[in-house]
């Protein structure tokens, strides 16, 4: 008897000390959550129009109700060629409160937008100088190609939301729910010809796009994550380079986007 209560007058001495212990501990946990991620995408595109002006030409028409397609790249196995070949996206962010699961967060995809060869298309506005209303084959064999294909790149700045659903015991897993919106440029890589006259191809500033994402997140072992997001992105292109003339298009997207990532506590300790 005497020695049970020796253990129980220890343990209500000790207990203090322990709970005092862990409040130190948790207080050593920072404010914020910097992460990293790295990805891939598929994506689908409405129709839209293109509108080209080359005043030196006096041409300006519009390829109405154009339809186009991505080029997913790591289909064809990702490992055969170099990361940045295939659509990847890859994500900088940094949760300033974690307790609010508010964040920052730098959020760019390397998307492709390609017109489909071989459709025939509505052309409508003028050629030299003259009113034309016609249908063209847009194919590269009649001299009609169009390619974001280095990138149609939409980077946007976001603001996140984070949803806890679920978080394990050992808190050795999490599962939680992100909601993201932000706007930024478009930086696209633009190589196009019209009439069989092809533009210097290259990287340009090239508009803006506004994007809202919801996304699947789960942590593994506090550090490693995979998120799987679904998004949708409206860009607004213009002052594209083509042949002796700019050209103008929109259009909306819808991303399938799967990320590997890493975070780890930042900011001051609380």
């Amino acid at each position: 008897m005497k020695k049970y209560l020796g253990v129980g007058l220890v343990s209500i001495f000790l207990l203090p000390l322990m709970v005092q212990s862990q409040e130190k501990k948790e207080k050593k946990e920072r404010k914020g959550e910097f992460y990293f991620s790295w990805g891939y995408n598929k994506e689908w595109y409405t129709n839209s129009n293109i509108r080209v002006n080359q005043p030196s030409l006096r041409n300006n028409y519009t390829l109405k109700n154009v339809t186009s397609h991505d080029n997913v790249g790591w289909d064809q196995g990702i490992f055969n060629v170099p990361l940045s070949i295939p659509q990847y996206n890859y994500r900088i962010g940094y949760f300033f409160d974690k307790k609010k699961g508010i964040a920052f967060e730098i959020n760019f995809d390397h998307t492709k937008h390609i017109l489909t060869d071989g459709q025939t298309v509505n052309l409508v506005g003028t050629l030299g100088g003259r009113n034309v209303d016609t249908s063209i084959l847009f194919a590269k064999s009649n001299g009609f190609n169009y390619y974001l294909n280095n990138g149609a790149n939409f980077l946007l700045f976001n603001i996140v939301k984070r949803w806890t659903w679920h978080e394990s015991k050992t808190k050795n897993f999490k599962l939680d729910f992100l909601g993201k919106a932000g706007i930024g440029p478009v930086i696209p890589h633009v190589e196009n010809t019209f009439f069989g006259k092809a533009n210097q191809d290259g990287f340009q500033l090239g508009g803006w796009n506004l994007g809202t994402e919801g996304a699947l997140k789960a942590t593994f072992y506090k550090h490693v994550f995979l998120e799987f997001s679904n998004k949708l992105d409206y860009a607004r292109y213009s002052g594209l380079k083509v042949y002796e003339g700019t050209a103008k298009e929109a259009f909306l997207s819808y991303q399938l986007i799967l990320s590997l990532g890493y975070s780890f506590g930042a900011g001051k300790k609380l």
